[in-house]
């Protein structure tokens, strides 16, 4: 029995996503969420790179073109999301805000 390695690209893609998306709903840290974000980005590029890669006769080029085109945005996504946090960090002190929000939850 062989698996074909596309199979095996598209499934670790969507467990990429998963992993991306259990972390971005279970870390309240924002930073966290801002790596399982990027997780997630990664297995969907992964999975359209698997996809336009298809049965290896022929490879469709507008996948890997929005990979690409995903890449660029996610990089800009990312450092506004970065500079966001710091932001808040410094706007706020984070770890009152975290103390009080479990102090509300335990009620």
């Amino acid at each position: 029995m062989s698996v074909s390695p596309t199979f095996v690209y598209g499934l670790t893609g969507l467990f990429l996503f998963v992993v991306g998306l259990g972390g971005l709903i279970s870390c309240p840290q924002l930073l966290r969420k801002i790596l399982a974000v990027n997780i997630m980005v990664s297995g969907v590029f992964l999975f359209l790179v698997t996809i336009g890669y298809g049965h290896g006769v022929i490879i469709d080029p507008v996948p890997h073109a929005m990979v690409l085109t995903g890449i660029v945005v996610s990089v800009s996504g990312t450092a506004v999301a970065l500079a966001l946090a710091c932001r808040v960090h410094e706007t706020f002190n984070m770890s009152d805000l975290l103390k009080r929000r479990t102090r509300s939850n335990d009620r």
